[in-house]
C-alpha cells in the first residue's frame, strides 16, 4: 500500500509538473505545437516547400498545362507553404481559398515577393538611401513599400539585402547599402524596422527577410553566383555585422545565397544556419533558400543528386525550398531511410508555422486580401511626396567647380542633354516590383516644372544608350555606332549658358546577373561629353547609376557632378530640387568610386600592407600600382554641400579607458557658408597594435545635422566596447589593451585626429 501511495504521489507531481509546463508555453508557442502534433510528416514537409505561380491566381489553372495543373494539386493536398510572385488582394485571395477550403488543416499560404526598393511608389535604389546616411528614411521608405505590398495581399518581402559590397563590378551592389559593416547595420535595423513595424499582425506591415547569408556579395572577379574565398576574420568583422544587426532587430527570416564560402555552399552550412544564427543569435525564425539553391548543392558539386542536395541542406539549416522542390521530392523518403532526423523537419516546420502566426494568418487567411484599400492606398500623393523627399536626401553632389550649382530658375538659357535625359523608365531603378515601365518623372519633365516661363530650353537627347531588347532578363547591347543626334545636342549646348548633362547606367546595367568586367561609361558617352565640352564648358553632370563609375575624364573636366542614382518615382523632382537650390544636398558616398576597373574591390577600410609606403615618387617597390594612385576617384563618405563646414575643438574626456569603459569624443561644427545646410558628421577608430591585423580606420559612429548659416553646434560621440571591439577569425568577440586613433570630420579622409589607449 505504501508503494502504492508513493507512485500516486509520484504520478501526480509530474502531473502538476507538465501542467506547469504547459502554461508556461505562451499562446504562440501552444497553438503551433497543437497544430504540429496534428500534422503527418508530409504535411510538415509541404510547409517547407514554395512554388513560384505559374498562372494567373485569379481565375482557374489553365487546362493541359501540366506545371500549372500539378502545382493545384499539391495546393490542395497541402503540399506548399508558401508562393511567390503572386501578386494582387483577389490574386492572393483566390490561392488563399485554393489552400484554406481543400485541404485537411486549412493552413493558409505565405505570398512573398521581392518588394526592394518599393511596391508601386518607387523609391531610390538602396545604395542610394544608405547615401543619405539618414536611416529613418530607409525605415520610412520601408514603410510605405509594405503598406503598398500588404493592401496587395502580400506578408512577406526578400528584402532588406544586408550584404557588404566592396566590388563596383557586382551588378547587385544597388540593392544594398554599400561597403561599410557599421553603415550597412544601421540601414539593416531601419529597413527591419520599416517593412515590420511594432507588430507584425498589423495588417499593413510585412515580414522582412535578411539575405545573403552569407558573403554572396564577396563573389570572385565581382562576378554574380561565383564563388567566394575569404577568411573567418572577414566573414566575422565585415559579412556578418549587418545580418546581426538585423537579427536584433527582430528580422522574421533570413535568405541564404547562391555560393559557396571556402567551398561549402552557404545552404549547406550548419555553422552559419545553426551554430551562428539559431544557436548563438537565437534567432527563432526561419530561413529560405534561394532560388532553387538547394538545387544547386548538386551543381556546385557538393552533393551526387537532389536528394543528397536536400539532405545537406536540411542538416545544415535551411528550412524552406524556394523552387528546388528537393523537399518534396525527398524529405519523407530521407526521414524514413533514417538519414534525416524527423525533428529537423518539424523544427523547420515549427519556424514557419510560427511566422504565419504572428502575420495573423491562422486569424483570418485573408486579412491582407482586401481590395478596395489596394485601390485606395496605392501611389498615392502622400506615397509619391515621400518618394521625392528621401531621392533629394539620396543624392550626392561629387564636384561644384565656381559653384556653378545651385542655378538660377530664371536663367537665360538651359540646355538638357543626354540618354537618360528624357528617360522615365530607368529612374525606376532595377528590381522595381509592380511599378509601371516609363512612369517615373524624367529629368527634362522635372526641369520644366522648375524654371520660369521665360527661360529657353533647349533639349536633345544626343545619342541613345542601348539599341535592341532592354528589360530584366535579356542582355543589353551598347550604342557604339549611331551618332545622328550628335549635331543637335551640339547645337543645343552652343545655344545654352549652361548643360545638364544626363549620362550613366540604364537602369537593366545594374541589378543580379548584371556584373561588369568594365564599369565606365557604355556606349557613345563619354564621346558625346567631350564634343559637347569643346562648345560649352558650363556642363553639369547629372549620373544616374546603379554602382559606382570609373569617370576620370568627367570628374576632370565637368564643371560639377550630380550623383543622383537610379532615384525613383519621383526622381525629376527630386533632382531639379537640387540642381536649382530647392533643396541643399547632404549625401555622402556609401561606396568609394574608382579611377578605374583595376581597383576593384575598393574600400577604405583596407589593411596595411608591410610596405604601405614609398621612399620616393620614383621608388616602386612597395604596395602601389604603376599606372594608377592606390586612392579612390571620390573616397567612402565624400559628399559636398552649397555651403562650406569647419570642424573644430575636438576633444576627448580621457586619455585612458578601461576595456568595459566608456569614451566620450566632443566636435564642434561650423557652417562657414551663407546658406542652410546638413553635414553628415563621420567618426572612425584605428586599433594601431592588436593581434589581428586592423583596418587603418573603420567607421563606428555618424551623425546627421543640420546647421544654419553661421551657426555652430558640438556634437558628442560615445565609443564602447560595443564599438572598440572586433572578432577573431574564432568568433570571439575581444577588447585589447593599447593605443587608438580616433577620426572625426567630413568624409573617410578628411578627418581631425587624436590618440587614446585602453587598459
Amino acid at each position: 500500500m505504501r508503494n502504492l501511495n508513493l507512485l500516486a504521489l509520484i504520478t501526480m507531481l509530474l502531473l502538476v509538473s507538465c501542467a506547469g509546463n504547459q502554461k508556461q508555453l505562451s499562446e504562440e508557442d501552444q497553438f503551433v505545437e497543437d497544430l504540429l502534433m496534428k500534422m503527418t510528416l508530409a504535411e510538415k514537409v509541404g510547409q517547407l516547400n514554395q512554388y513560384t505561380s505559374l498562372w494567373e491566381m485569379t481565375g482557374p489553372a489553365p487546362a493541359g498545362n501540366a506545371g500549372a495543373e500539378a502545382l493545384l494539386e499539391q495546393l490542395k493536398s497541402g503540399m506548399v507553404g508558401s508562393m511567390l510572385n503572386v501578386n494582387g488582394a483577389e490574386a492572393t485571395r483566390k490561392a488563399q481559398q485554393t489552400v484554406v477550403e481543400n485541404t485537411r488543416l486549412g493552413i493558409p499560404l505565405i505570398f512573398g515577393y521581392d518588394v526592394i526598393h518599393g511596391y508601386k511608389t518607387m523609391f531610390p535604389i538602396p545604395l542610394a538611401e544608405a547615401a543619405s546616411w539618414n536611416p529613418e528614411l530607409a525605415r520610412q521608405s520601408s514603410e510605405v513599400a509594405a503598406k503598398e505590398a500588404a493592401v496587395s495581399g502580400l506578408h512577406w518581402t526578400f528584402a532588406p539585402m544586408v550584404d557588404v559590397g566592396r566590388d563596383a563590378r557586382w551588378g547587385r551592389v544597388m540593392e544594398g547599402a554599400g561597403e561599410d559593416p557599421y553603415l550597412g547595420s544601421a540601414f539593416a535595423r531601419a529597413r527591419v524596422h520599416g517593412f515590420q513595424g511594432d507588430n507584425l499582425s498589423n495588417e499593413f506591415t510585412i515580414a522582412a527577410c535578411a539575405k545573403h547569408f552569407a558573403g554572396y556579395a564577396f563573389s570572385e572577379s565581382g562576378r554574380d553566383y561565383n564563388s567566394v574565398e575569404i577568411g573567418n576574420e572577414t566573414l566575422h568583422n565585415i559579412v556578418l555585422p549587418p545580418f546581426k544587426a538585423a537579427a536584433e532587430a527582430g528580422v522574421t527570416t533570413f535568405m541564404n545565397g547562391f555560393n559557396t564560402i571556402n567551398g561549402l555552399p552557404v545552404t549547406a552550412d550548419s555553422y552559419l544556419q545553426r551554430d551562428l544564427l539559431k544557436g548563438d543569435w537565437h534567432f527563432d525564425g526561419f530561413v529560405v533558400s534561394d532560388w532553387n539553391s538547394i538545387g544547386e548543392i548538386e551543381i556546385h558539386g557538393a552533393a551526387a543528386n537532389s536528394k543528397e542536395s536536400a539532405e545537406r541542406a536540411i542538416k545544415g539549416g535551411s528550412d524552406m525550398d524556394m523552387e528546388g522542390r528537393a523537399y518534396i521530392s525527398h524529405l519523407e523518403e530521407l526521414v524514413t531511410e533514417g538519414k534525416v532526423d524527423e525533428k529537423l523537419v518539424t523544427d523547420a516546420a515549427r519556424r514557419v508555422l510560427r511566422i504565419k502566426y504572428r502575420l495573423g494568418l491562422f486569424d483570418d487567411p485573408y486579412k491582407y486580401c482586401n481590395e478596395e484599400n489596394e485601390r485606395q492606398m496605392i501611389l498615392t500623393d502622400e506615397h509619391r511626396a515621400a518618394s521625392r523627399k528621401v531621392a533629394r536626401e539620396s543624392m550626392v553632389l561629387l564636384k561644384n567647380e565656381k559653384q556653378i550649382l545651385p542655378l538660377s530658375t530664371n536663367a537665360k538659357s538651359i540646355a538638357v542633354i543626354g540618354p537618360l535625359a528624357d528617360d522615365k523608365d530607368s529612374p525606376l531603378g532595377n528590381w522595381r516590383a509592380q511599378a509601371e515601365s516609363n512612369s517615373a518623372v524624367s529629368l527634362l519633365e522635372g526641369v520644366k516644372a522648375a524654371i520660369e516661363p521665360s527661360v529657353k530650353l533647349n533639349y536633345a537627347q544626343g545619342c541613345a544608350l542601348s539599341v535592341g531588347t532592354r528589360n530584366f532578363s535579356d542582355r543589353m547591347t551598347f550604342n557604339e555606332t549611331d551618332r545622328s543626334g550628335f549635331g543637335k545636342a551640339i547645337a543645343a549646348a552652343r545655344q545654352s549658358e549652361v548643360v545638364l548633362l544626363a549620362i550613366g547606367e540604364d537602369c537593366y546595367q545594374s541589378g543580379e546577373g548584371r556584373s561588369m568586367t568594365d564599369i565606365k561609361l557604355k556606349g557613345l558617352q563619354q564621346e558625346l561629353f567631350d564634343e559637347i565640352y569643346k562648345v560649352n564648358k558650363n556642363i553639369v553632370v547629372v549620373l544616374m547609376n546603379g554602382r559606382p563609375l570609373a569617370i576620370p575624364e568627367i570628374a576632370e573636366k565637368a564643371a560639377a557632378i550630380l550623383e543622383t542614382w537610379h532615384s525613383g518615382t519621383e526622381g525629376g523632382h527630386a533632382i531639379a530640387d537640387v540642381l536649382f537650390g530647392k533643396y541643399n544636398p547632404s549625401g555622402k558616398l556609401p561606396v568609394s568610386f574608382p579611377r578605374n576597373v583595376g581597383q576593384c574591390p575598393l574600400f577604405y577600410n583596407y589593411k596595411n600592407t608591410g610596405r604601405p609606403v614609398g621612399q620616393t615618387p620614383e621608388w616602386v617597390l612597395y604596395s602601389c600600382y604603376n599606372d594608377a594612385p592606390n586612392t579612390p576617384l571620390f573616397p567612402f563618405g565624400y559628399g559636398l554641400s552649397y555651403t562650406s563646414f569647419s570642424y573644430s575643438d575636438m576633444i576627448l574626456d580621457k586619455e585612458i579607458i578601461a576595456k568595459d569603459g566608456q569614451l566620450t569624443i566632443n566636435v564642434s561644427v561650423t557652417n562657414a557658408g551663407k546658406v542652410d545646410g546638413e553635414e553628415v558628421v563621420q567618426l572612425y577608430i584605428q586599433d594601431i597594435a592588436a593581434t589581428y591585423a586592423r583596418p587603418v580606420k573603420e567607421l563606428k559612429g555618424f551623425e546627421k545635422v543640420l546647421l544654419k548659416a553661421g551657426e555652430t553646434k558640438e556634437l558628442t560621440f560615445t565609443l564602447t566596447e560595443k564599438e572598440l571591439g572586433y572578432y577573431f577569425p574564432n568568433g570571439t568577440y575581444v577588447v585589447e589593451p593599447g593605443q587608438f586613433n580616433v577620426f572625426v570630420g567630413t568624409n573617410s579622409e578628411e578627418v581631425q585626429k587624436a590618440t587614446f589607449s585602453i587598459q
